[in-house]
């Protein structure tokens, strides 16, 4: 089984991740791409140097298969996988919401696939990646995954039953968190601010604000609390927010993402 890692899909996660193996040292010989649009994957190896393939020919070989397709292209994808997939080669499904066992039933028996839930900051390589092992992968296919996930983001092991729930807080966490951006861009705008620096003042305080949760560890308790003076500006804007219920609903929104990614995956 050889070295090489075959990304099937060459749309923007599928890219991001080349860029991201490329940046951590990888040789572009060791990476092909298969794409169904000729003229993606023409602009995807002259961008990046590396071959693109028919899926047949880039799976023949590789020991690691990336799916990142769309997932209702996955049964047809698969298809053409099991008969030129190695024996032993790891398959990693970067297919929201399909579960392990559709990949297994597809593949030759005894294929290790890997399920990843990423989400699209894996395009600037700040992804966080939540990976469960199917009925046939081991701790080896795990920390393969990591290796190959590392160079996009952050990486998670959860138990395949949980990735409902990843999909739900970080999947689909981005859209909460673009969406408070927004809100407070246009309360800024509404204030008087000019938009160019309601967003810069929104944007800044969001990457601090994640830095410190990252960085010092503490619980987002304890940090709001360090912002919150008595009977100030912070206290003053936390009433309104909860009289609003905004925990209540950021915790509704969360399991109605929940219950339809469930849904999704019957």
């Amino acid at each position: 089984m050889g070295s090489r890692i075959a990304v099937l899909g060459g749309g923007r996660i599928g890219e991001a991740l080349l860029g991201g193996l490329l940046a951590a040292g990888r040789e572009p010989g060791e990476l092909v791409v298969a794409e169904k649009s000729a003229a993606r994957a023409q602009e995807l190896s002259a961008a990046l140097g590396i071959t693109a393939a028919p899926v047949a020919d880039a799976v023949r070989g590789a020991g690691t298969v990336v799916v990142a397709v769309k997932p209702q292209d996955v049964v047809g994808l698969l298809g053409e996988v099991a008969p030129t997939l190695e024996p032993g080669a790891l398959v990693v499904s970067l297919c929201a919401g399909l579960p392990t066992s559709l990949f297994e039933g597809a593949l030759p028996g005894g294929t290790p696939v890997v399920r990843v839930m990423p989400n699209t900051p894996m395009l600037l390589g700040a992804a966080m990646c939540a990976i469960s092992a199917g009925s046939h992968a081991g701790d080896e296919h795990l920390a393969e995954t990591e290796r190959l996930l590392g160079t996009v983001g952050a990486v998670l092991r959860i138990d395949e039953s949980k990735q409902d729930a990843a999909t739900a807080v970080s999947g689909s966490g981005p859209a909460y968190f673009f969406l408070v951006a927004e809100a407070m861009i246009e309360a800024g705008v509404a204030l008087g601010l000019t938009r160019p620096a309601a967003t810069e003042l929104t944007v800044q305080t969001a990457l601090g604000a994640a830095r410190m949760l990252r960085e010092t560890g503490e619980h987002p308790a304890v940090l709001r609390e360090n912002v919150t003076s008595p009977a100030g500006t912070t206290a003053a804007a936390l009433r309104e927010l909860e009289r609003h219920g905004l925990r209540s609903a950021l915790a509704d929104a969360v399991t109605a993402a929940h219950d339809r990614s469930v849904e999704l995956g019957r």
